[in-house]
Order: structure tokens, then C-alpha cells, then sequence
């Protein structure tokens, strides 16, 4: 056995030893490839998404859809490539999908097969309607994640700002430094700070980007900045009654999905533990009734 264990000790080394290198390799051969000019696959296949994402009725299409442009912006999602990469997919995935529906209903019987229409109208518009879908999901998770980064934003900017630091130096120091604390607002403060370098106000540009993501403490943070780039110190107290409300408002959060876990561990309890507990109370009772009935 123990030289079982150390053969298999050394076959895993091994293992992940082959896979760094291919790694490496694969990087380097990546590195040569973009220098000599060349594309791989999985470049080729970006570019021929953006390029249907960026043709005339992929722009028609991301014109058309405000909603999607707004979902877009609360993921993140600002740059005219991931635009054309999502309206890419909005556009094929329909298409795969009637694809997909056709080749269906042929190798179904001829009774079936004569409700093709149905079933190519409906494979239509679940392909044009996932994505919609999951961008919402996608975007509404990430308006969570930054509305739970707002509650360590906040002491951060009351530390930064006691040790002498400005609106923007201190926006600057948690954009560059605070990736691995509050990533999501760190991406958002990075090209907040992009547009400031390029001549633009830093308190209208923090209003514009507290409108896109529209998360209830990022907006009130933001007017909190604003204030402060026009008062100066006097706002310190509004970031901490903003930060008590805010362990109010979670405390209160917490409280309830306590009550409501509690509730649904009480059904839980009622489905599977209550036929259990009636089993060994009232078990012995119906078996010497059934013996006495039997007799």
C-alpha cells in the first residue's frame, strides 16, 4: 500500500508538472502567433462574431433595444466589441436554434412533423429571448455584488479621507489598489477616472456612473463624493450615517432570510421527519391492532 500511495504521489506530480509546461507552451506559441500576425481558433472565432455583431443588422439591432443596452451598461459591458460579441450571439443563436428545431421535427414520425411550424416559432424565440435573460440575470447579480462592496467602500474612503487624501486622490488609490477588496467598483472608478484624465468633471461623471449601474448605496455614495468635492470635510457624518444604515439595512436582510429559512426548515420537518416520528410512535399501536383484528 505504501508504495501504491507513493506511485500515485508521483504520477500526480507528474501530472501537474506536463500540465504547467503545456501551459507555457501554449502561451508562448500564443505570444508568437499575435506577433507573426497570425490568428488561432479561438481568435478567428472573435473575430467573426464581432464582425456579425458589428454588421449593419447587428448595429439595427443593438440601436433598437434600449433595454439591452442598459443591461449591458450595469455589467459592465461598455466597449463596442462586447456589445458586438452579445449582439453577435443574439443574432446566431436564433438561428442555431431553428437549426437545431428543423432537424428535430425531420426525424420525427409525419404525425408529429406536421406541427413543424409551432415548434420552429417557438425554438425562435427561446433563442432571441435566453440571452436577453441571462444578461439580466448576470447584470441584477452583479448590481448584488456591488450593493455588498458598498459596505467596505465606505470605511475605506473614511480611512483614506482621515489621512489627508482628496475626493479624487482617494478614488484613485482605492481604483489602482482595491481590486482584490471591492473589484466591481474598482472597474467602475477606473473609467470614471479615465474620462477625468481625458479633461471631464470628476462629480457629474460619478453621477453618470451611479445612474448606470443603478444600485440604491452606490447612488447614495456617489452623491455623498459629490457633496464632499463641494464642502470638503463637512460630509465625513453622512458616510458613517450612510454606513449605519446601510449594517441596518443588511441586519434587517439577514433577519429575514432567517425567518423565512426557519419557515421552510419547519415544512421541511413536517415532510420528512413527521412520517418517521408517526412510524416509531404510532407503529407498535397498528401492529397489535392488525395482530388483534387478525386473530
Amino acid at each position: 500500500m505504501a508504495l501504491l500511495a507513493c506511485a500515485l504521489c508521483l504520477l500526480a506530480g507528474f501530472a501537474l508538472l506536463a500540465l504547467q509546461a503545456a501551459r507555457q507552451w501554449r502561451a508562448r506559441q500564443r505570444v508568437t502567433r499575435r506577433l507573426q500576425g497570425r490568428l488561432g481558433r479561438d481568435e478567428r472565432l472573435g473575430d467573426w462574431l464581432h464582425w456579425l455583431g458589428s454588421s449593419p443588422l447587428g448595429l439595427r439591432l443593438q440601436r433598437l433595444d434600449s433595454e439591452t443596452q442598459t443591461l449591458l451598461d450595469r455589467l459592465g459591458w461598455r466597449r463596442t466589441r462586447q456589445r458586438a460579441l452579445f449582439a453577435a450571439v443574439q443574432l446566431g443563436l436564433p438561428l442555431l436554434a431553428t437549426g437545431a428545431a428543423l432537424l428535430l421535427v425531420h426525424g420525427l414520425p409525419g404525425e408529429r412533423s406536421a406541427r413543424w411550424g409551432v415548434m420552429v416559432l417557438c425554438a425562435l424565440g427561446a433563442g432571441y429571448l435566453l440571452p436577453k435573460r441571462l444578461l439580466a440575470a448576470a447584470a441584477a447579480r452583479r448590481q448584488r455584488t456591488i450593493s455588498a462592496e458598498v459596505g467596505l467602500l465606505i470605511p475605506l474612503l473614511r480611512i483614506l479621507f482621515e489621512t489627508g487624501l482628496a475626493v479624487e486622490q482617494a478614488l484613485r488609490v482605492l481604483a489602482h489598489e482595491g481590486r482584490t477588496l471591492v473589484p466591481h467598483i474598482s472597474a467602475e472608478l477606473r473609467l470614471v477616472l479615465q474620462r477625468v484624465d481625458s479633461g471631464l468633471a470628476l462629480g457629474p461623471e460619478l453621477e453618470k456612473a451611479a445612474r448606470l449601474l443603478a444600485v440604491d448605496e452606490f447612488v447614495d455614495t456617489c452623491v455623498i463624493l459629490q457633496q464632499l468635492l463641494v464642502q470638503g470635510s463637512g460630509s465625513m457624518k453622512s458616510l458613517q450615517a450612510l454606513k449605519d444604515l446601510l449594517d441596518d439595512r443588511r441586519l434587517t436582510g439577514l433577519q429575514e432570510r432567517v425567518s423565512k429559512m426557519s419557515a421552510k426548515m419547519s415544512a421541511v420537518m413536517m415532510v420528512f421527519l413527521f412520517p418517521a416520528l408517526l412510524i416509531v410512535l404510532a407503529g407498535p399501536g397498528f401492529s397489535a391492532l392488525a395482530r388483534a383484528l387478525g386473530s
